[in-house]
């Protein structure tokens, strides 16, 4: 059982039909009327005195019998030590078990009766004509209890277990990224105190966070203007004769500035998923426009993602320099399309050497490289595409491709596709390329080698 509430609704359930059960079997298997056994002896002598002996015929006792059972108005029944019947007087009653002691119950239909043992070894059975209730009606009664305690403890069940509902979605919201969530503080236990402790430790996190994010984002923007001087000194050099140090220079610089913006992206992403900012994309439209820049080409059908343009932007163009690095001189292919579980999928494929089984996802953590990895890049590339593609519902992965190279396929949740044809589309007219030193949030140089 999953829900809490219910676990202890049904434990009080529980107790009350085991209390129920309980009073059924004590009162139809219980002991007979023998709490003072002083009276039950001196009650079976005198019914012994009024009725004939054991030894006179049994016809002899029918008109005593009759004379008792009109005095205490009830139907009464004798019978010998074995149980045969002797006598009676009035409706039938169920035949004693001699195996019990001096006095018991007996259940039919018609109800309860009481068994007496007589000093001579006879027992007397009555049941006396003015009725109690049926035993069913008893058990109807106290079944009717049983439901009205159950209905009472519902919402017992309910209140002690909402709030710990409303702190268990709190939680899972705060999981999957709304730093902003907390819950309300309802009275003074161990919930409330629970419930207190959480949203200290939320906004503990939230400022942790946050934080970091415009420490990152600070220090990317802070770099710009150092790396555009070194960028400028790496110039003169190479100007003043000595080209081999200014494009040494110049390839460090570069490298230093893809680093920045991958760090901006990632800042970019975090103050995304704090404001909830997006927007309509066409992820064939970037597709193209990311082929044509690189002299590839784009595929496919017309997909419509519901995100960040800018950072979707880059998360194919870091596919698409990464294939280029590894597959130099190669066409670089883009596909785009629906899948079958609603979501889209975007694959970039080269004919470069492919990664080993260990590499494979291993290449999408930061820093990390490839055996065939150059020296170019900062290592960052992949883990950008796997931090952008999770950012927008889905993720990253590595597939070899027919006739060799590789396949990293991207598969995109919750997007709304819209076919534009069901032929595959060509790539529109190429773009025009951004320059080497484009804006910050819009970067024209990732790095993705593996």
């Amino acid at each position: 059982m999953k829900r809490l509430y219910l676990r202890i609704y049904l434990g009080f359930v529980g107790m009350l039909l085991a209390l129920v059960a309980v009073a059924s079997l004590f009162f139809w298997h219980g002991p007979g009327p023998r709490r003072d056994r002083g009276l039950l002896r001196a009650t079976a002598a005198l019914f012994a005195a009024a009725l004939p002996p054991a030894s006179a015929p049994a016809s002899e006792a029918r008109a005593p019998l009759a004379r008792l059972a009109a005095a205490v108005d009830a139907d009464l029944a004798l019978f010998d030590a074995r149980g045969a019947p002797l006598a009676a007087a009035g409706a039938p009653l169920p035949a004693p078990d001699p195996r019990r002691g001096e006095a018991s119950w007996l259940h039919d239909r018609d109800g309860p009766a009481a068994s007496l043992r007589l000093p001579d070894g006879r027992f007397l059975v009555a049941r006396f004509r003015r009725r109690e209730p049926h035993p069913l009606a008893w058990l109807g009664a106290l079944g009717l209890a049983a439901a009205a305690l159950a209905a009472a403890a519902w919402p017992v069940a309910r209140g002690i277990t909402r709030r710990l509902e409303r702190l268990e979605r709190r939680v899972e919201a705060l999981g999957a990224g709304d730093l902003g969530a907390r819950v309300e503080v309802e009275g003074r236990d161990e919930v409330a105190r629970l419930a207190s402790r959480f949203n200290r430790a939320a906004a503990r996190i939230e400022a942790l966070v946050a934080a970091q994010r415009t420490l990152l984002a600070s220090a990317s923007h802070e770099l710009r203007s150092p790396l555009a001087r070194l960028r400028v000194a790496a110039e003169l050099v190479a100007g003043r004769g000595e080209p081999e140090l200014g494009a040494g220079m110049a390839r460090d610089v570069a490298r230093l500035d893809e680093s920045v913006e991958e760090l901006l992206v990632a800042s970019r992403l975090g103050l995304l998923e704090a404001t909830g900012a997006h927007e309509e994309v066409d992820l064939l439209a970037l597709a193209a426009e990311e082929a044509a820049r690189a002299g590839g080409e784009a595929r496919g059908e017309r997909a419509t993602v519901r995100g960040d343009a800018r950072s979707l932007r880059h998360l194919l163009r870091n596919l698409v320099e990464n294939a280029r690095r590894h597959a130099p001189g190669a066409p670089v292919e883009i596909e785009v399309a629906r899948s079958s579980a609603g979501g889209a999928v975007v694959r970039v494929l080269d004919r470069g050497p492919g990664l080993a089984p260990p590499e494979r996802e291993r290449v999408f953590e930061p820093f990390a490289r490839g055996s065939r990895a150059s020296a170019e890049g900062a290592g960052l590339g992949l883990a950008i595409v796997r931090l952008v593609a999770r950012h927008h519902g889905g993720d990253v992965a590595w597939r070899p491709r027919d006739g060799g190279g590789s396949c990293f396929e991207v598969r995109l949740a919750g997007h709304r596709a819209e076919a534009a044809s069901q032929a595959p589309t060509a790539a529109p007219a190429p773009s025009r390329p951004r320059p080497a030193h484009a804006s910050s949030l819009d970067p024209a140089r990732p790095e993705g080698s593996p």
